[in-house]
């Protein structure tokens, strides 16, 4: 009787471990908290070291937390055993998030190699080119996108961005137009909006602004970039309203200010252009010498977009 028992004793031990294996990953499952899934799954590895689900779950967990290094760690390990395309596409966005742009390449493009289909593959592949600064291989991978799934906004967008790094303006304005054809919202038509003012299409650009903030009203970048196109325009009060509005959302807006100042010194305020030029250079430098200088503004829209404009009017500015 002794010998029966000692074998049924270790026989149960592997059902007993499998049972708690699935009630833990069930309860894994269903958990809503990214560190309590981080905890139980990892208690399922535990009994279970081969449970490939497990890892890649408890993969997407520690990414959601923030744990990159941790979640490419739990892909790297199933792909050790039996690689697929969702855990190189998972590793390749936790690589991504790291900013190593070249190793998450790698990833999309083995994930695509496995599914030649998957488009989200295609498009994070398209984003490392951008950022790698292959634009041409970047508006390669979107163009394959856009072939197949032609009503995606965000990979007319995303080529509209590799084509304006090419300095290829028009081309990217017509595939903002595309994204605004798509799915016109705040963002396509504040994208569009963007394109027309660095081409000087300044009525287009206060056009695309106005509709970008009926679908968003709180967008300050809206309103300084509204105010900017109506300033170029030669509607000074409008600009000074668009450019306080931006104010309220950012006190500190020294892009806003120095619009203010322009503006204001259109309209033969001096008071006002004087006191907003002053502030804005507090803002910028404690150093009295530089005051004068142009580079003290070389961070800013005016400078890096509007130079020849603004270079005449500070030194106006400055002669008050």
């Amino acid at each position: 009787m002794k010998k029966l028992y000692v074998l049924i004793f270790i026989t149960l031990i592997p059902i007993i471990t499998f049972g708690q294996a699935k009630k833990l990953y069930r309860q894994a499952t269903r958990a809503t908290n990214p560190k309590e899934k981080i905890e139980l799954f990892t208690q399922v590895i535990a009994l279970e070291p081969k449970n490939l689900d497990a890892y890649f779950y408890r993969g997407i967990a520690k990414n959601d937390v923030g744990d990159y290094s941790g979640a490419i760690l739990d892909y790297t390990k199933i792909l050790f055993y039996k690689p697929d395309a969702d855990s190189y596409y998972n590793r390749g966005n936790s690589k991504y998030n790291l900013q190593d742009y070249l190793g998450a390449k790698l990833d999309y493009e083995q994930a695509l190699k496995l599914d030649p289909q998957f488009i989200d593959a295609q498009y994070n592949l398209a984003s490392t080119k951008y950022f790698l600064e292959d634009y041409m291989g970047a508006i390669t991978d979107l163009s394959k996108i856009i072939e197949v799934a032609p009503t995606e906004s965000k990979a007319y967008t995303q080529r509209a961005n590799a084509l304006l790094a090419l300095r290829k303006y028009k081309l990217a304005l017509q595939d903002f137009s595309m994204a605004v054809l798509t799915n016109p919202n705040a963002n396509t038509y504040y994208n569009r909006g963007l394109t027309h003012l660095n081409i000087n299409y300044y009525k287009q650009a206060k056009k695309d602004f106005d509709r970008s903030l009926n679908f968003d009203a709180n967008n300050d970048s809206a309103y300084f970039f509204r105010g900017a196109s109506h300033l170029l325009l030669g509607k000074y009060t409008k600009a000074i309203s668009d450019f306080n509005t931006t104010l309220k959302y950012n006190a500190s807006d020294y892009e806003a200010i120095l619009g203010l100042a322009i503006a204001y010194h259109k309209i033969n305020d001096t008071q006002k252009a004087k006191l907003n030029l002053k502030k804005a250079k507090s803002l910028l430098s404690d150093f009295s010498e530089e005051s004068q200088s142009i580079n003290l503004f070389s961070d800013t829209y005016w400078y890096k977009n509007q130079f020849y404009f603004f270079k005449q009017n500070l030194e106006a500015l400055n002669n008050i």
